[in-house]
């Protein structure tokens, strides 16, 4: 899918993400490219690729402060310092994050076959957006198969098909796949960003950043 901001015949560069959406990173990263989008003047062509951040998470999740402690030895001040810092970075991207003592970490596996399967109906995009802002900013449970089908249905897919989808894992093995081709490709952490297919770069690295990748992109492409 094209993605804004648009400017006329202004050239287009693929943008791959990998991504979880447990992961608020992401979201900071996607929104650090749009602003990068914006300077450069530069459409693109962005296709979210699956990542798990937690494989092994329960179905019933958990508390995020307590998963962030045993995972990364973070005190629960340290915790909220970080949930602090996130917050006002999001309100500088325009991205709203709303923790909560009862913030909860949840498998993400449901939706990341959710959003595979929206991909081939070229919603994958607002699936995806809609589903950070259902996580991140509503508090929603984004492992809840009501929740995924709400989303859903917000974007435009048909809920009663995505409802067999998810309820027949049919596109389980298709979304194990495509993680192990990112993990053996050395994916180890997200946001990964490849911008044309060639040049990957992981982390949230800013607006500037991405706005160099882009103009590299484009000057190799004029080049050729």
């Amino acid at each position: 899918m094209l993605e804004t901001p648009q400017h006329g015949d202004a050239p287009v560069v693929q943008v791959d993400i990998v991504s979880d959406v447990m992961c608020p990173w992401c979201i900071v990263g996607y929104k650090q490219l749009e602003q990068a989008l914006g300077m450069v003047g530069v459409g693109a062509y962005v296709r979210w690729h699956p990542f798990e951040l937690n494989p092994a998470m329960p179905p019933e999740g958990q508390n995020l402060t307590e998963h962030i402690t045993e995972k990364y030895g973070s005190t629960a001040e340290q915790s909220a310092q970080n949930r602090a810092h996130l917050e006002r970075v999001g309100q500088d991207l325009g991205f709203v994050f709303n923790f909560s003592p009862d913030s909860r970490i949840v498998n993400s596996f449901a939706a990341h076959q959710l959003l595979g399967w929206a991909q081939k109906q070229g919603l994958q995009h607002p699936l995806k957006l809609a589903l950070f802002s259902a996580h991140f900013t509503e508090g929603k449970d984004v492992s809840d198969i009501p929740t995924l089908l709400d989303c859903a249905e917000t974007v435009g897919l048909d809920r009663t098909a995505a409802e067999e989808m998810l309820t027949s894992q049919s596109m389980a093995e298709e979304t194990r796949a495509h993680q192990q081709f990112w993990t053996e490709r050395g994916v180890s952490g997200v946001p990964s960003m490849v911008f044309d297919g060639r040049y990957m770069l992981t982390g949230a690295q800013g607006a500037e950043t991405y706005a160099q990748m882009l103009r590299k992109v484009l000057s190799e492409k004029e080049a050729a």
